[in-house]
């Protein structure tokens, strides 16, 4: 299915519609997965593809220079909802088409954008260490220099999330001759040159599809560079990057207060007692969801106080995933507390909101306005 058809069967379902038949198939499909997905037993490739056929990752692909990622998010958050670690697959996947669908080269795009919305292909985003490298954070791990018809790319990335074998992903690298600068591209999991490696088991989330990846001189031909260079490519579609997280902690927050609703009945006459309810997280889930709908209309918002925004929106959703799913435990007292519970692993899946790239200390780095 190309682009168009993506497009075509969004319109014909409607933008509203597209995350209603996401959380269907959420309940149906997904629900039974989750632990599994939890515990690393299995990793949800066919379910993606099918989510990929519903318009899961196609409503956000810019059309006459705009774009709207509201669709998007709410369709990643209604998986959130069910499980963090496929709003998280969601994320890479519909990240990847952002990269895609943005860049200025037309043969990538041909080749790619559609098969990358429609779920035909998988993939992810290798821009943890770019991202944090553009903060002084870290530098950058991937060398790249110029040969005929493209570069030779040297280096490894620690973890790198929804890959597999024929999976793509996108990521970037420092260029070491003479130009110069950063060149972000498509890396191709296929190539023989690339290697994907087991990461040792997390605390939560293991069926994400997470390798650390080595590039052993990897030829990466002139179709598959996204933007060189980089810089200017990388601000126009950091907002996008960064609100389409926002959905992870809507849908985790939203199961949090239905945890707590759920325990009500029997526990509110010693619940009543905790500090933080469930009427509080309803007020802030709704306060996020505002905010993150208004911003989510207009992603190529250069104005500083725009970025300003989007970043300190994902410092308190990351810090609201995390209070939300500690109350929610407190909440449940000791039957939260059973691995058999869903509460605890909500628990788990927070403190991933709070720490995936950008986490909690490196958005208030970027809020303080210092990047070296």
């Amino acid at each position: 299915m190309g682009s168009l058809a993506v497009r075509q069967a969004a319109d014909d379902l409607g933008s509203a519609s597209i995350p209603d038949r996401v959380a269907a198939m959420a309940r149906k499909e997904l629900a039974p997965l989750a632990l599994a997905i939890d515990e690393g037993a299995v990793y949800p490739d066919a379910l993606l593809r099918r989510l990929g056929e519903a318009g899961a990752w196609g409503s956000h692909q810019p059309l006459n220079g705009a774009a709207d990622l509201r669709c998007a998010i709410q369709s990643i958050a209604v998986l959130g909802e069910v499980c963090g670690a496929t709003a998280f697959m969601a994320w890479c996947q519909n990240t990847l088409v952002w990269y895609a669908a943005n860049s200025a080269n037309p043969k990538l795009v041909a080749r790619f954008a559609g098969k990358f919305a429609s779920g035909e292909i998988l993939g992810g985003t290798g821009l943890s260490n770019p991202m944090k490298s553009f903060f002084g954070i870290e530098k950058l791990k991937l060398k790249g220099r110029k040969v005929e018809g493209g570069y030779v790319v040297r280096g490894a990335l620690p973890w790198v999330s929804n890959l597999g074998a024929d999976h793509f992903f996108g990521t970037i690298f420092e260029r070491e001759d003479e130009g110069g600068g950063i060149v972000m591209f498509l890396a191709d999991c296929a190539n023989p040159a690339v290697t994907l490696l087991p990461c040792k088991p997390f605390l939560a989330m293991d069926g994400t599809g997470t390798y650390a990846v080595q590039f052993r001189d990897v030829f990466v031909p002139d179709e598959l560079i996204l933007a060189e260079p980089a810089g200017p490519f990388v601000k126009k579609i950091r907002a996008g990057f960064i609100l389409l997280q926002v959905g992870m902690a809507l849908g985790l927050i939203k199961d949090c207060i239905d945890i707590m609703d759920e325990v009500d009945a029997p526990l509110s006459h010693i619940n009543r007692y905790l500090p933080q309810q469930p009427i509080q997280f309803r007020e802030l889930h709704a306060e996020f969801e505002k905010e993150t709908m208004a911003l989510a209309r207009d992603p190529y918002n250069s104005d500083d106080s725009y970025w300003r925004r989007v970043v300190a929106l994902r410092l308190r959703a990351g810090d609201a995933s995390v209070a939300a799913a500690h109350a929610a435990m407190l909440h449940c007292g000791a039957r939260g507390y059973l691995k058999s519970h869903r509460a605890q692993r909500r628990l788990r899946e927070a403190y991933f909101v709070a720490i995936v790239t950008p986490a909690t200390k490196q958005l208030r780095k970027m809020l303080a306005g210092d990047e070296h």
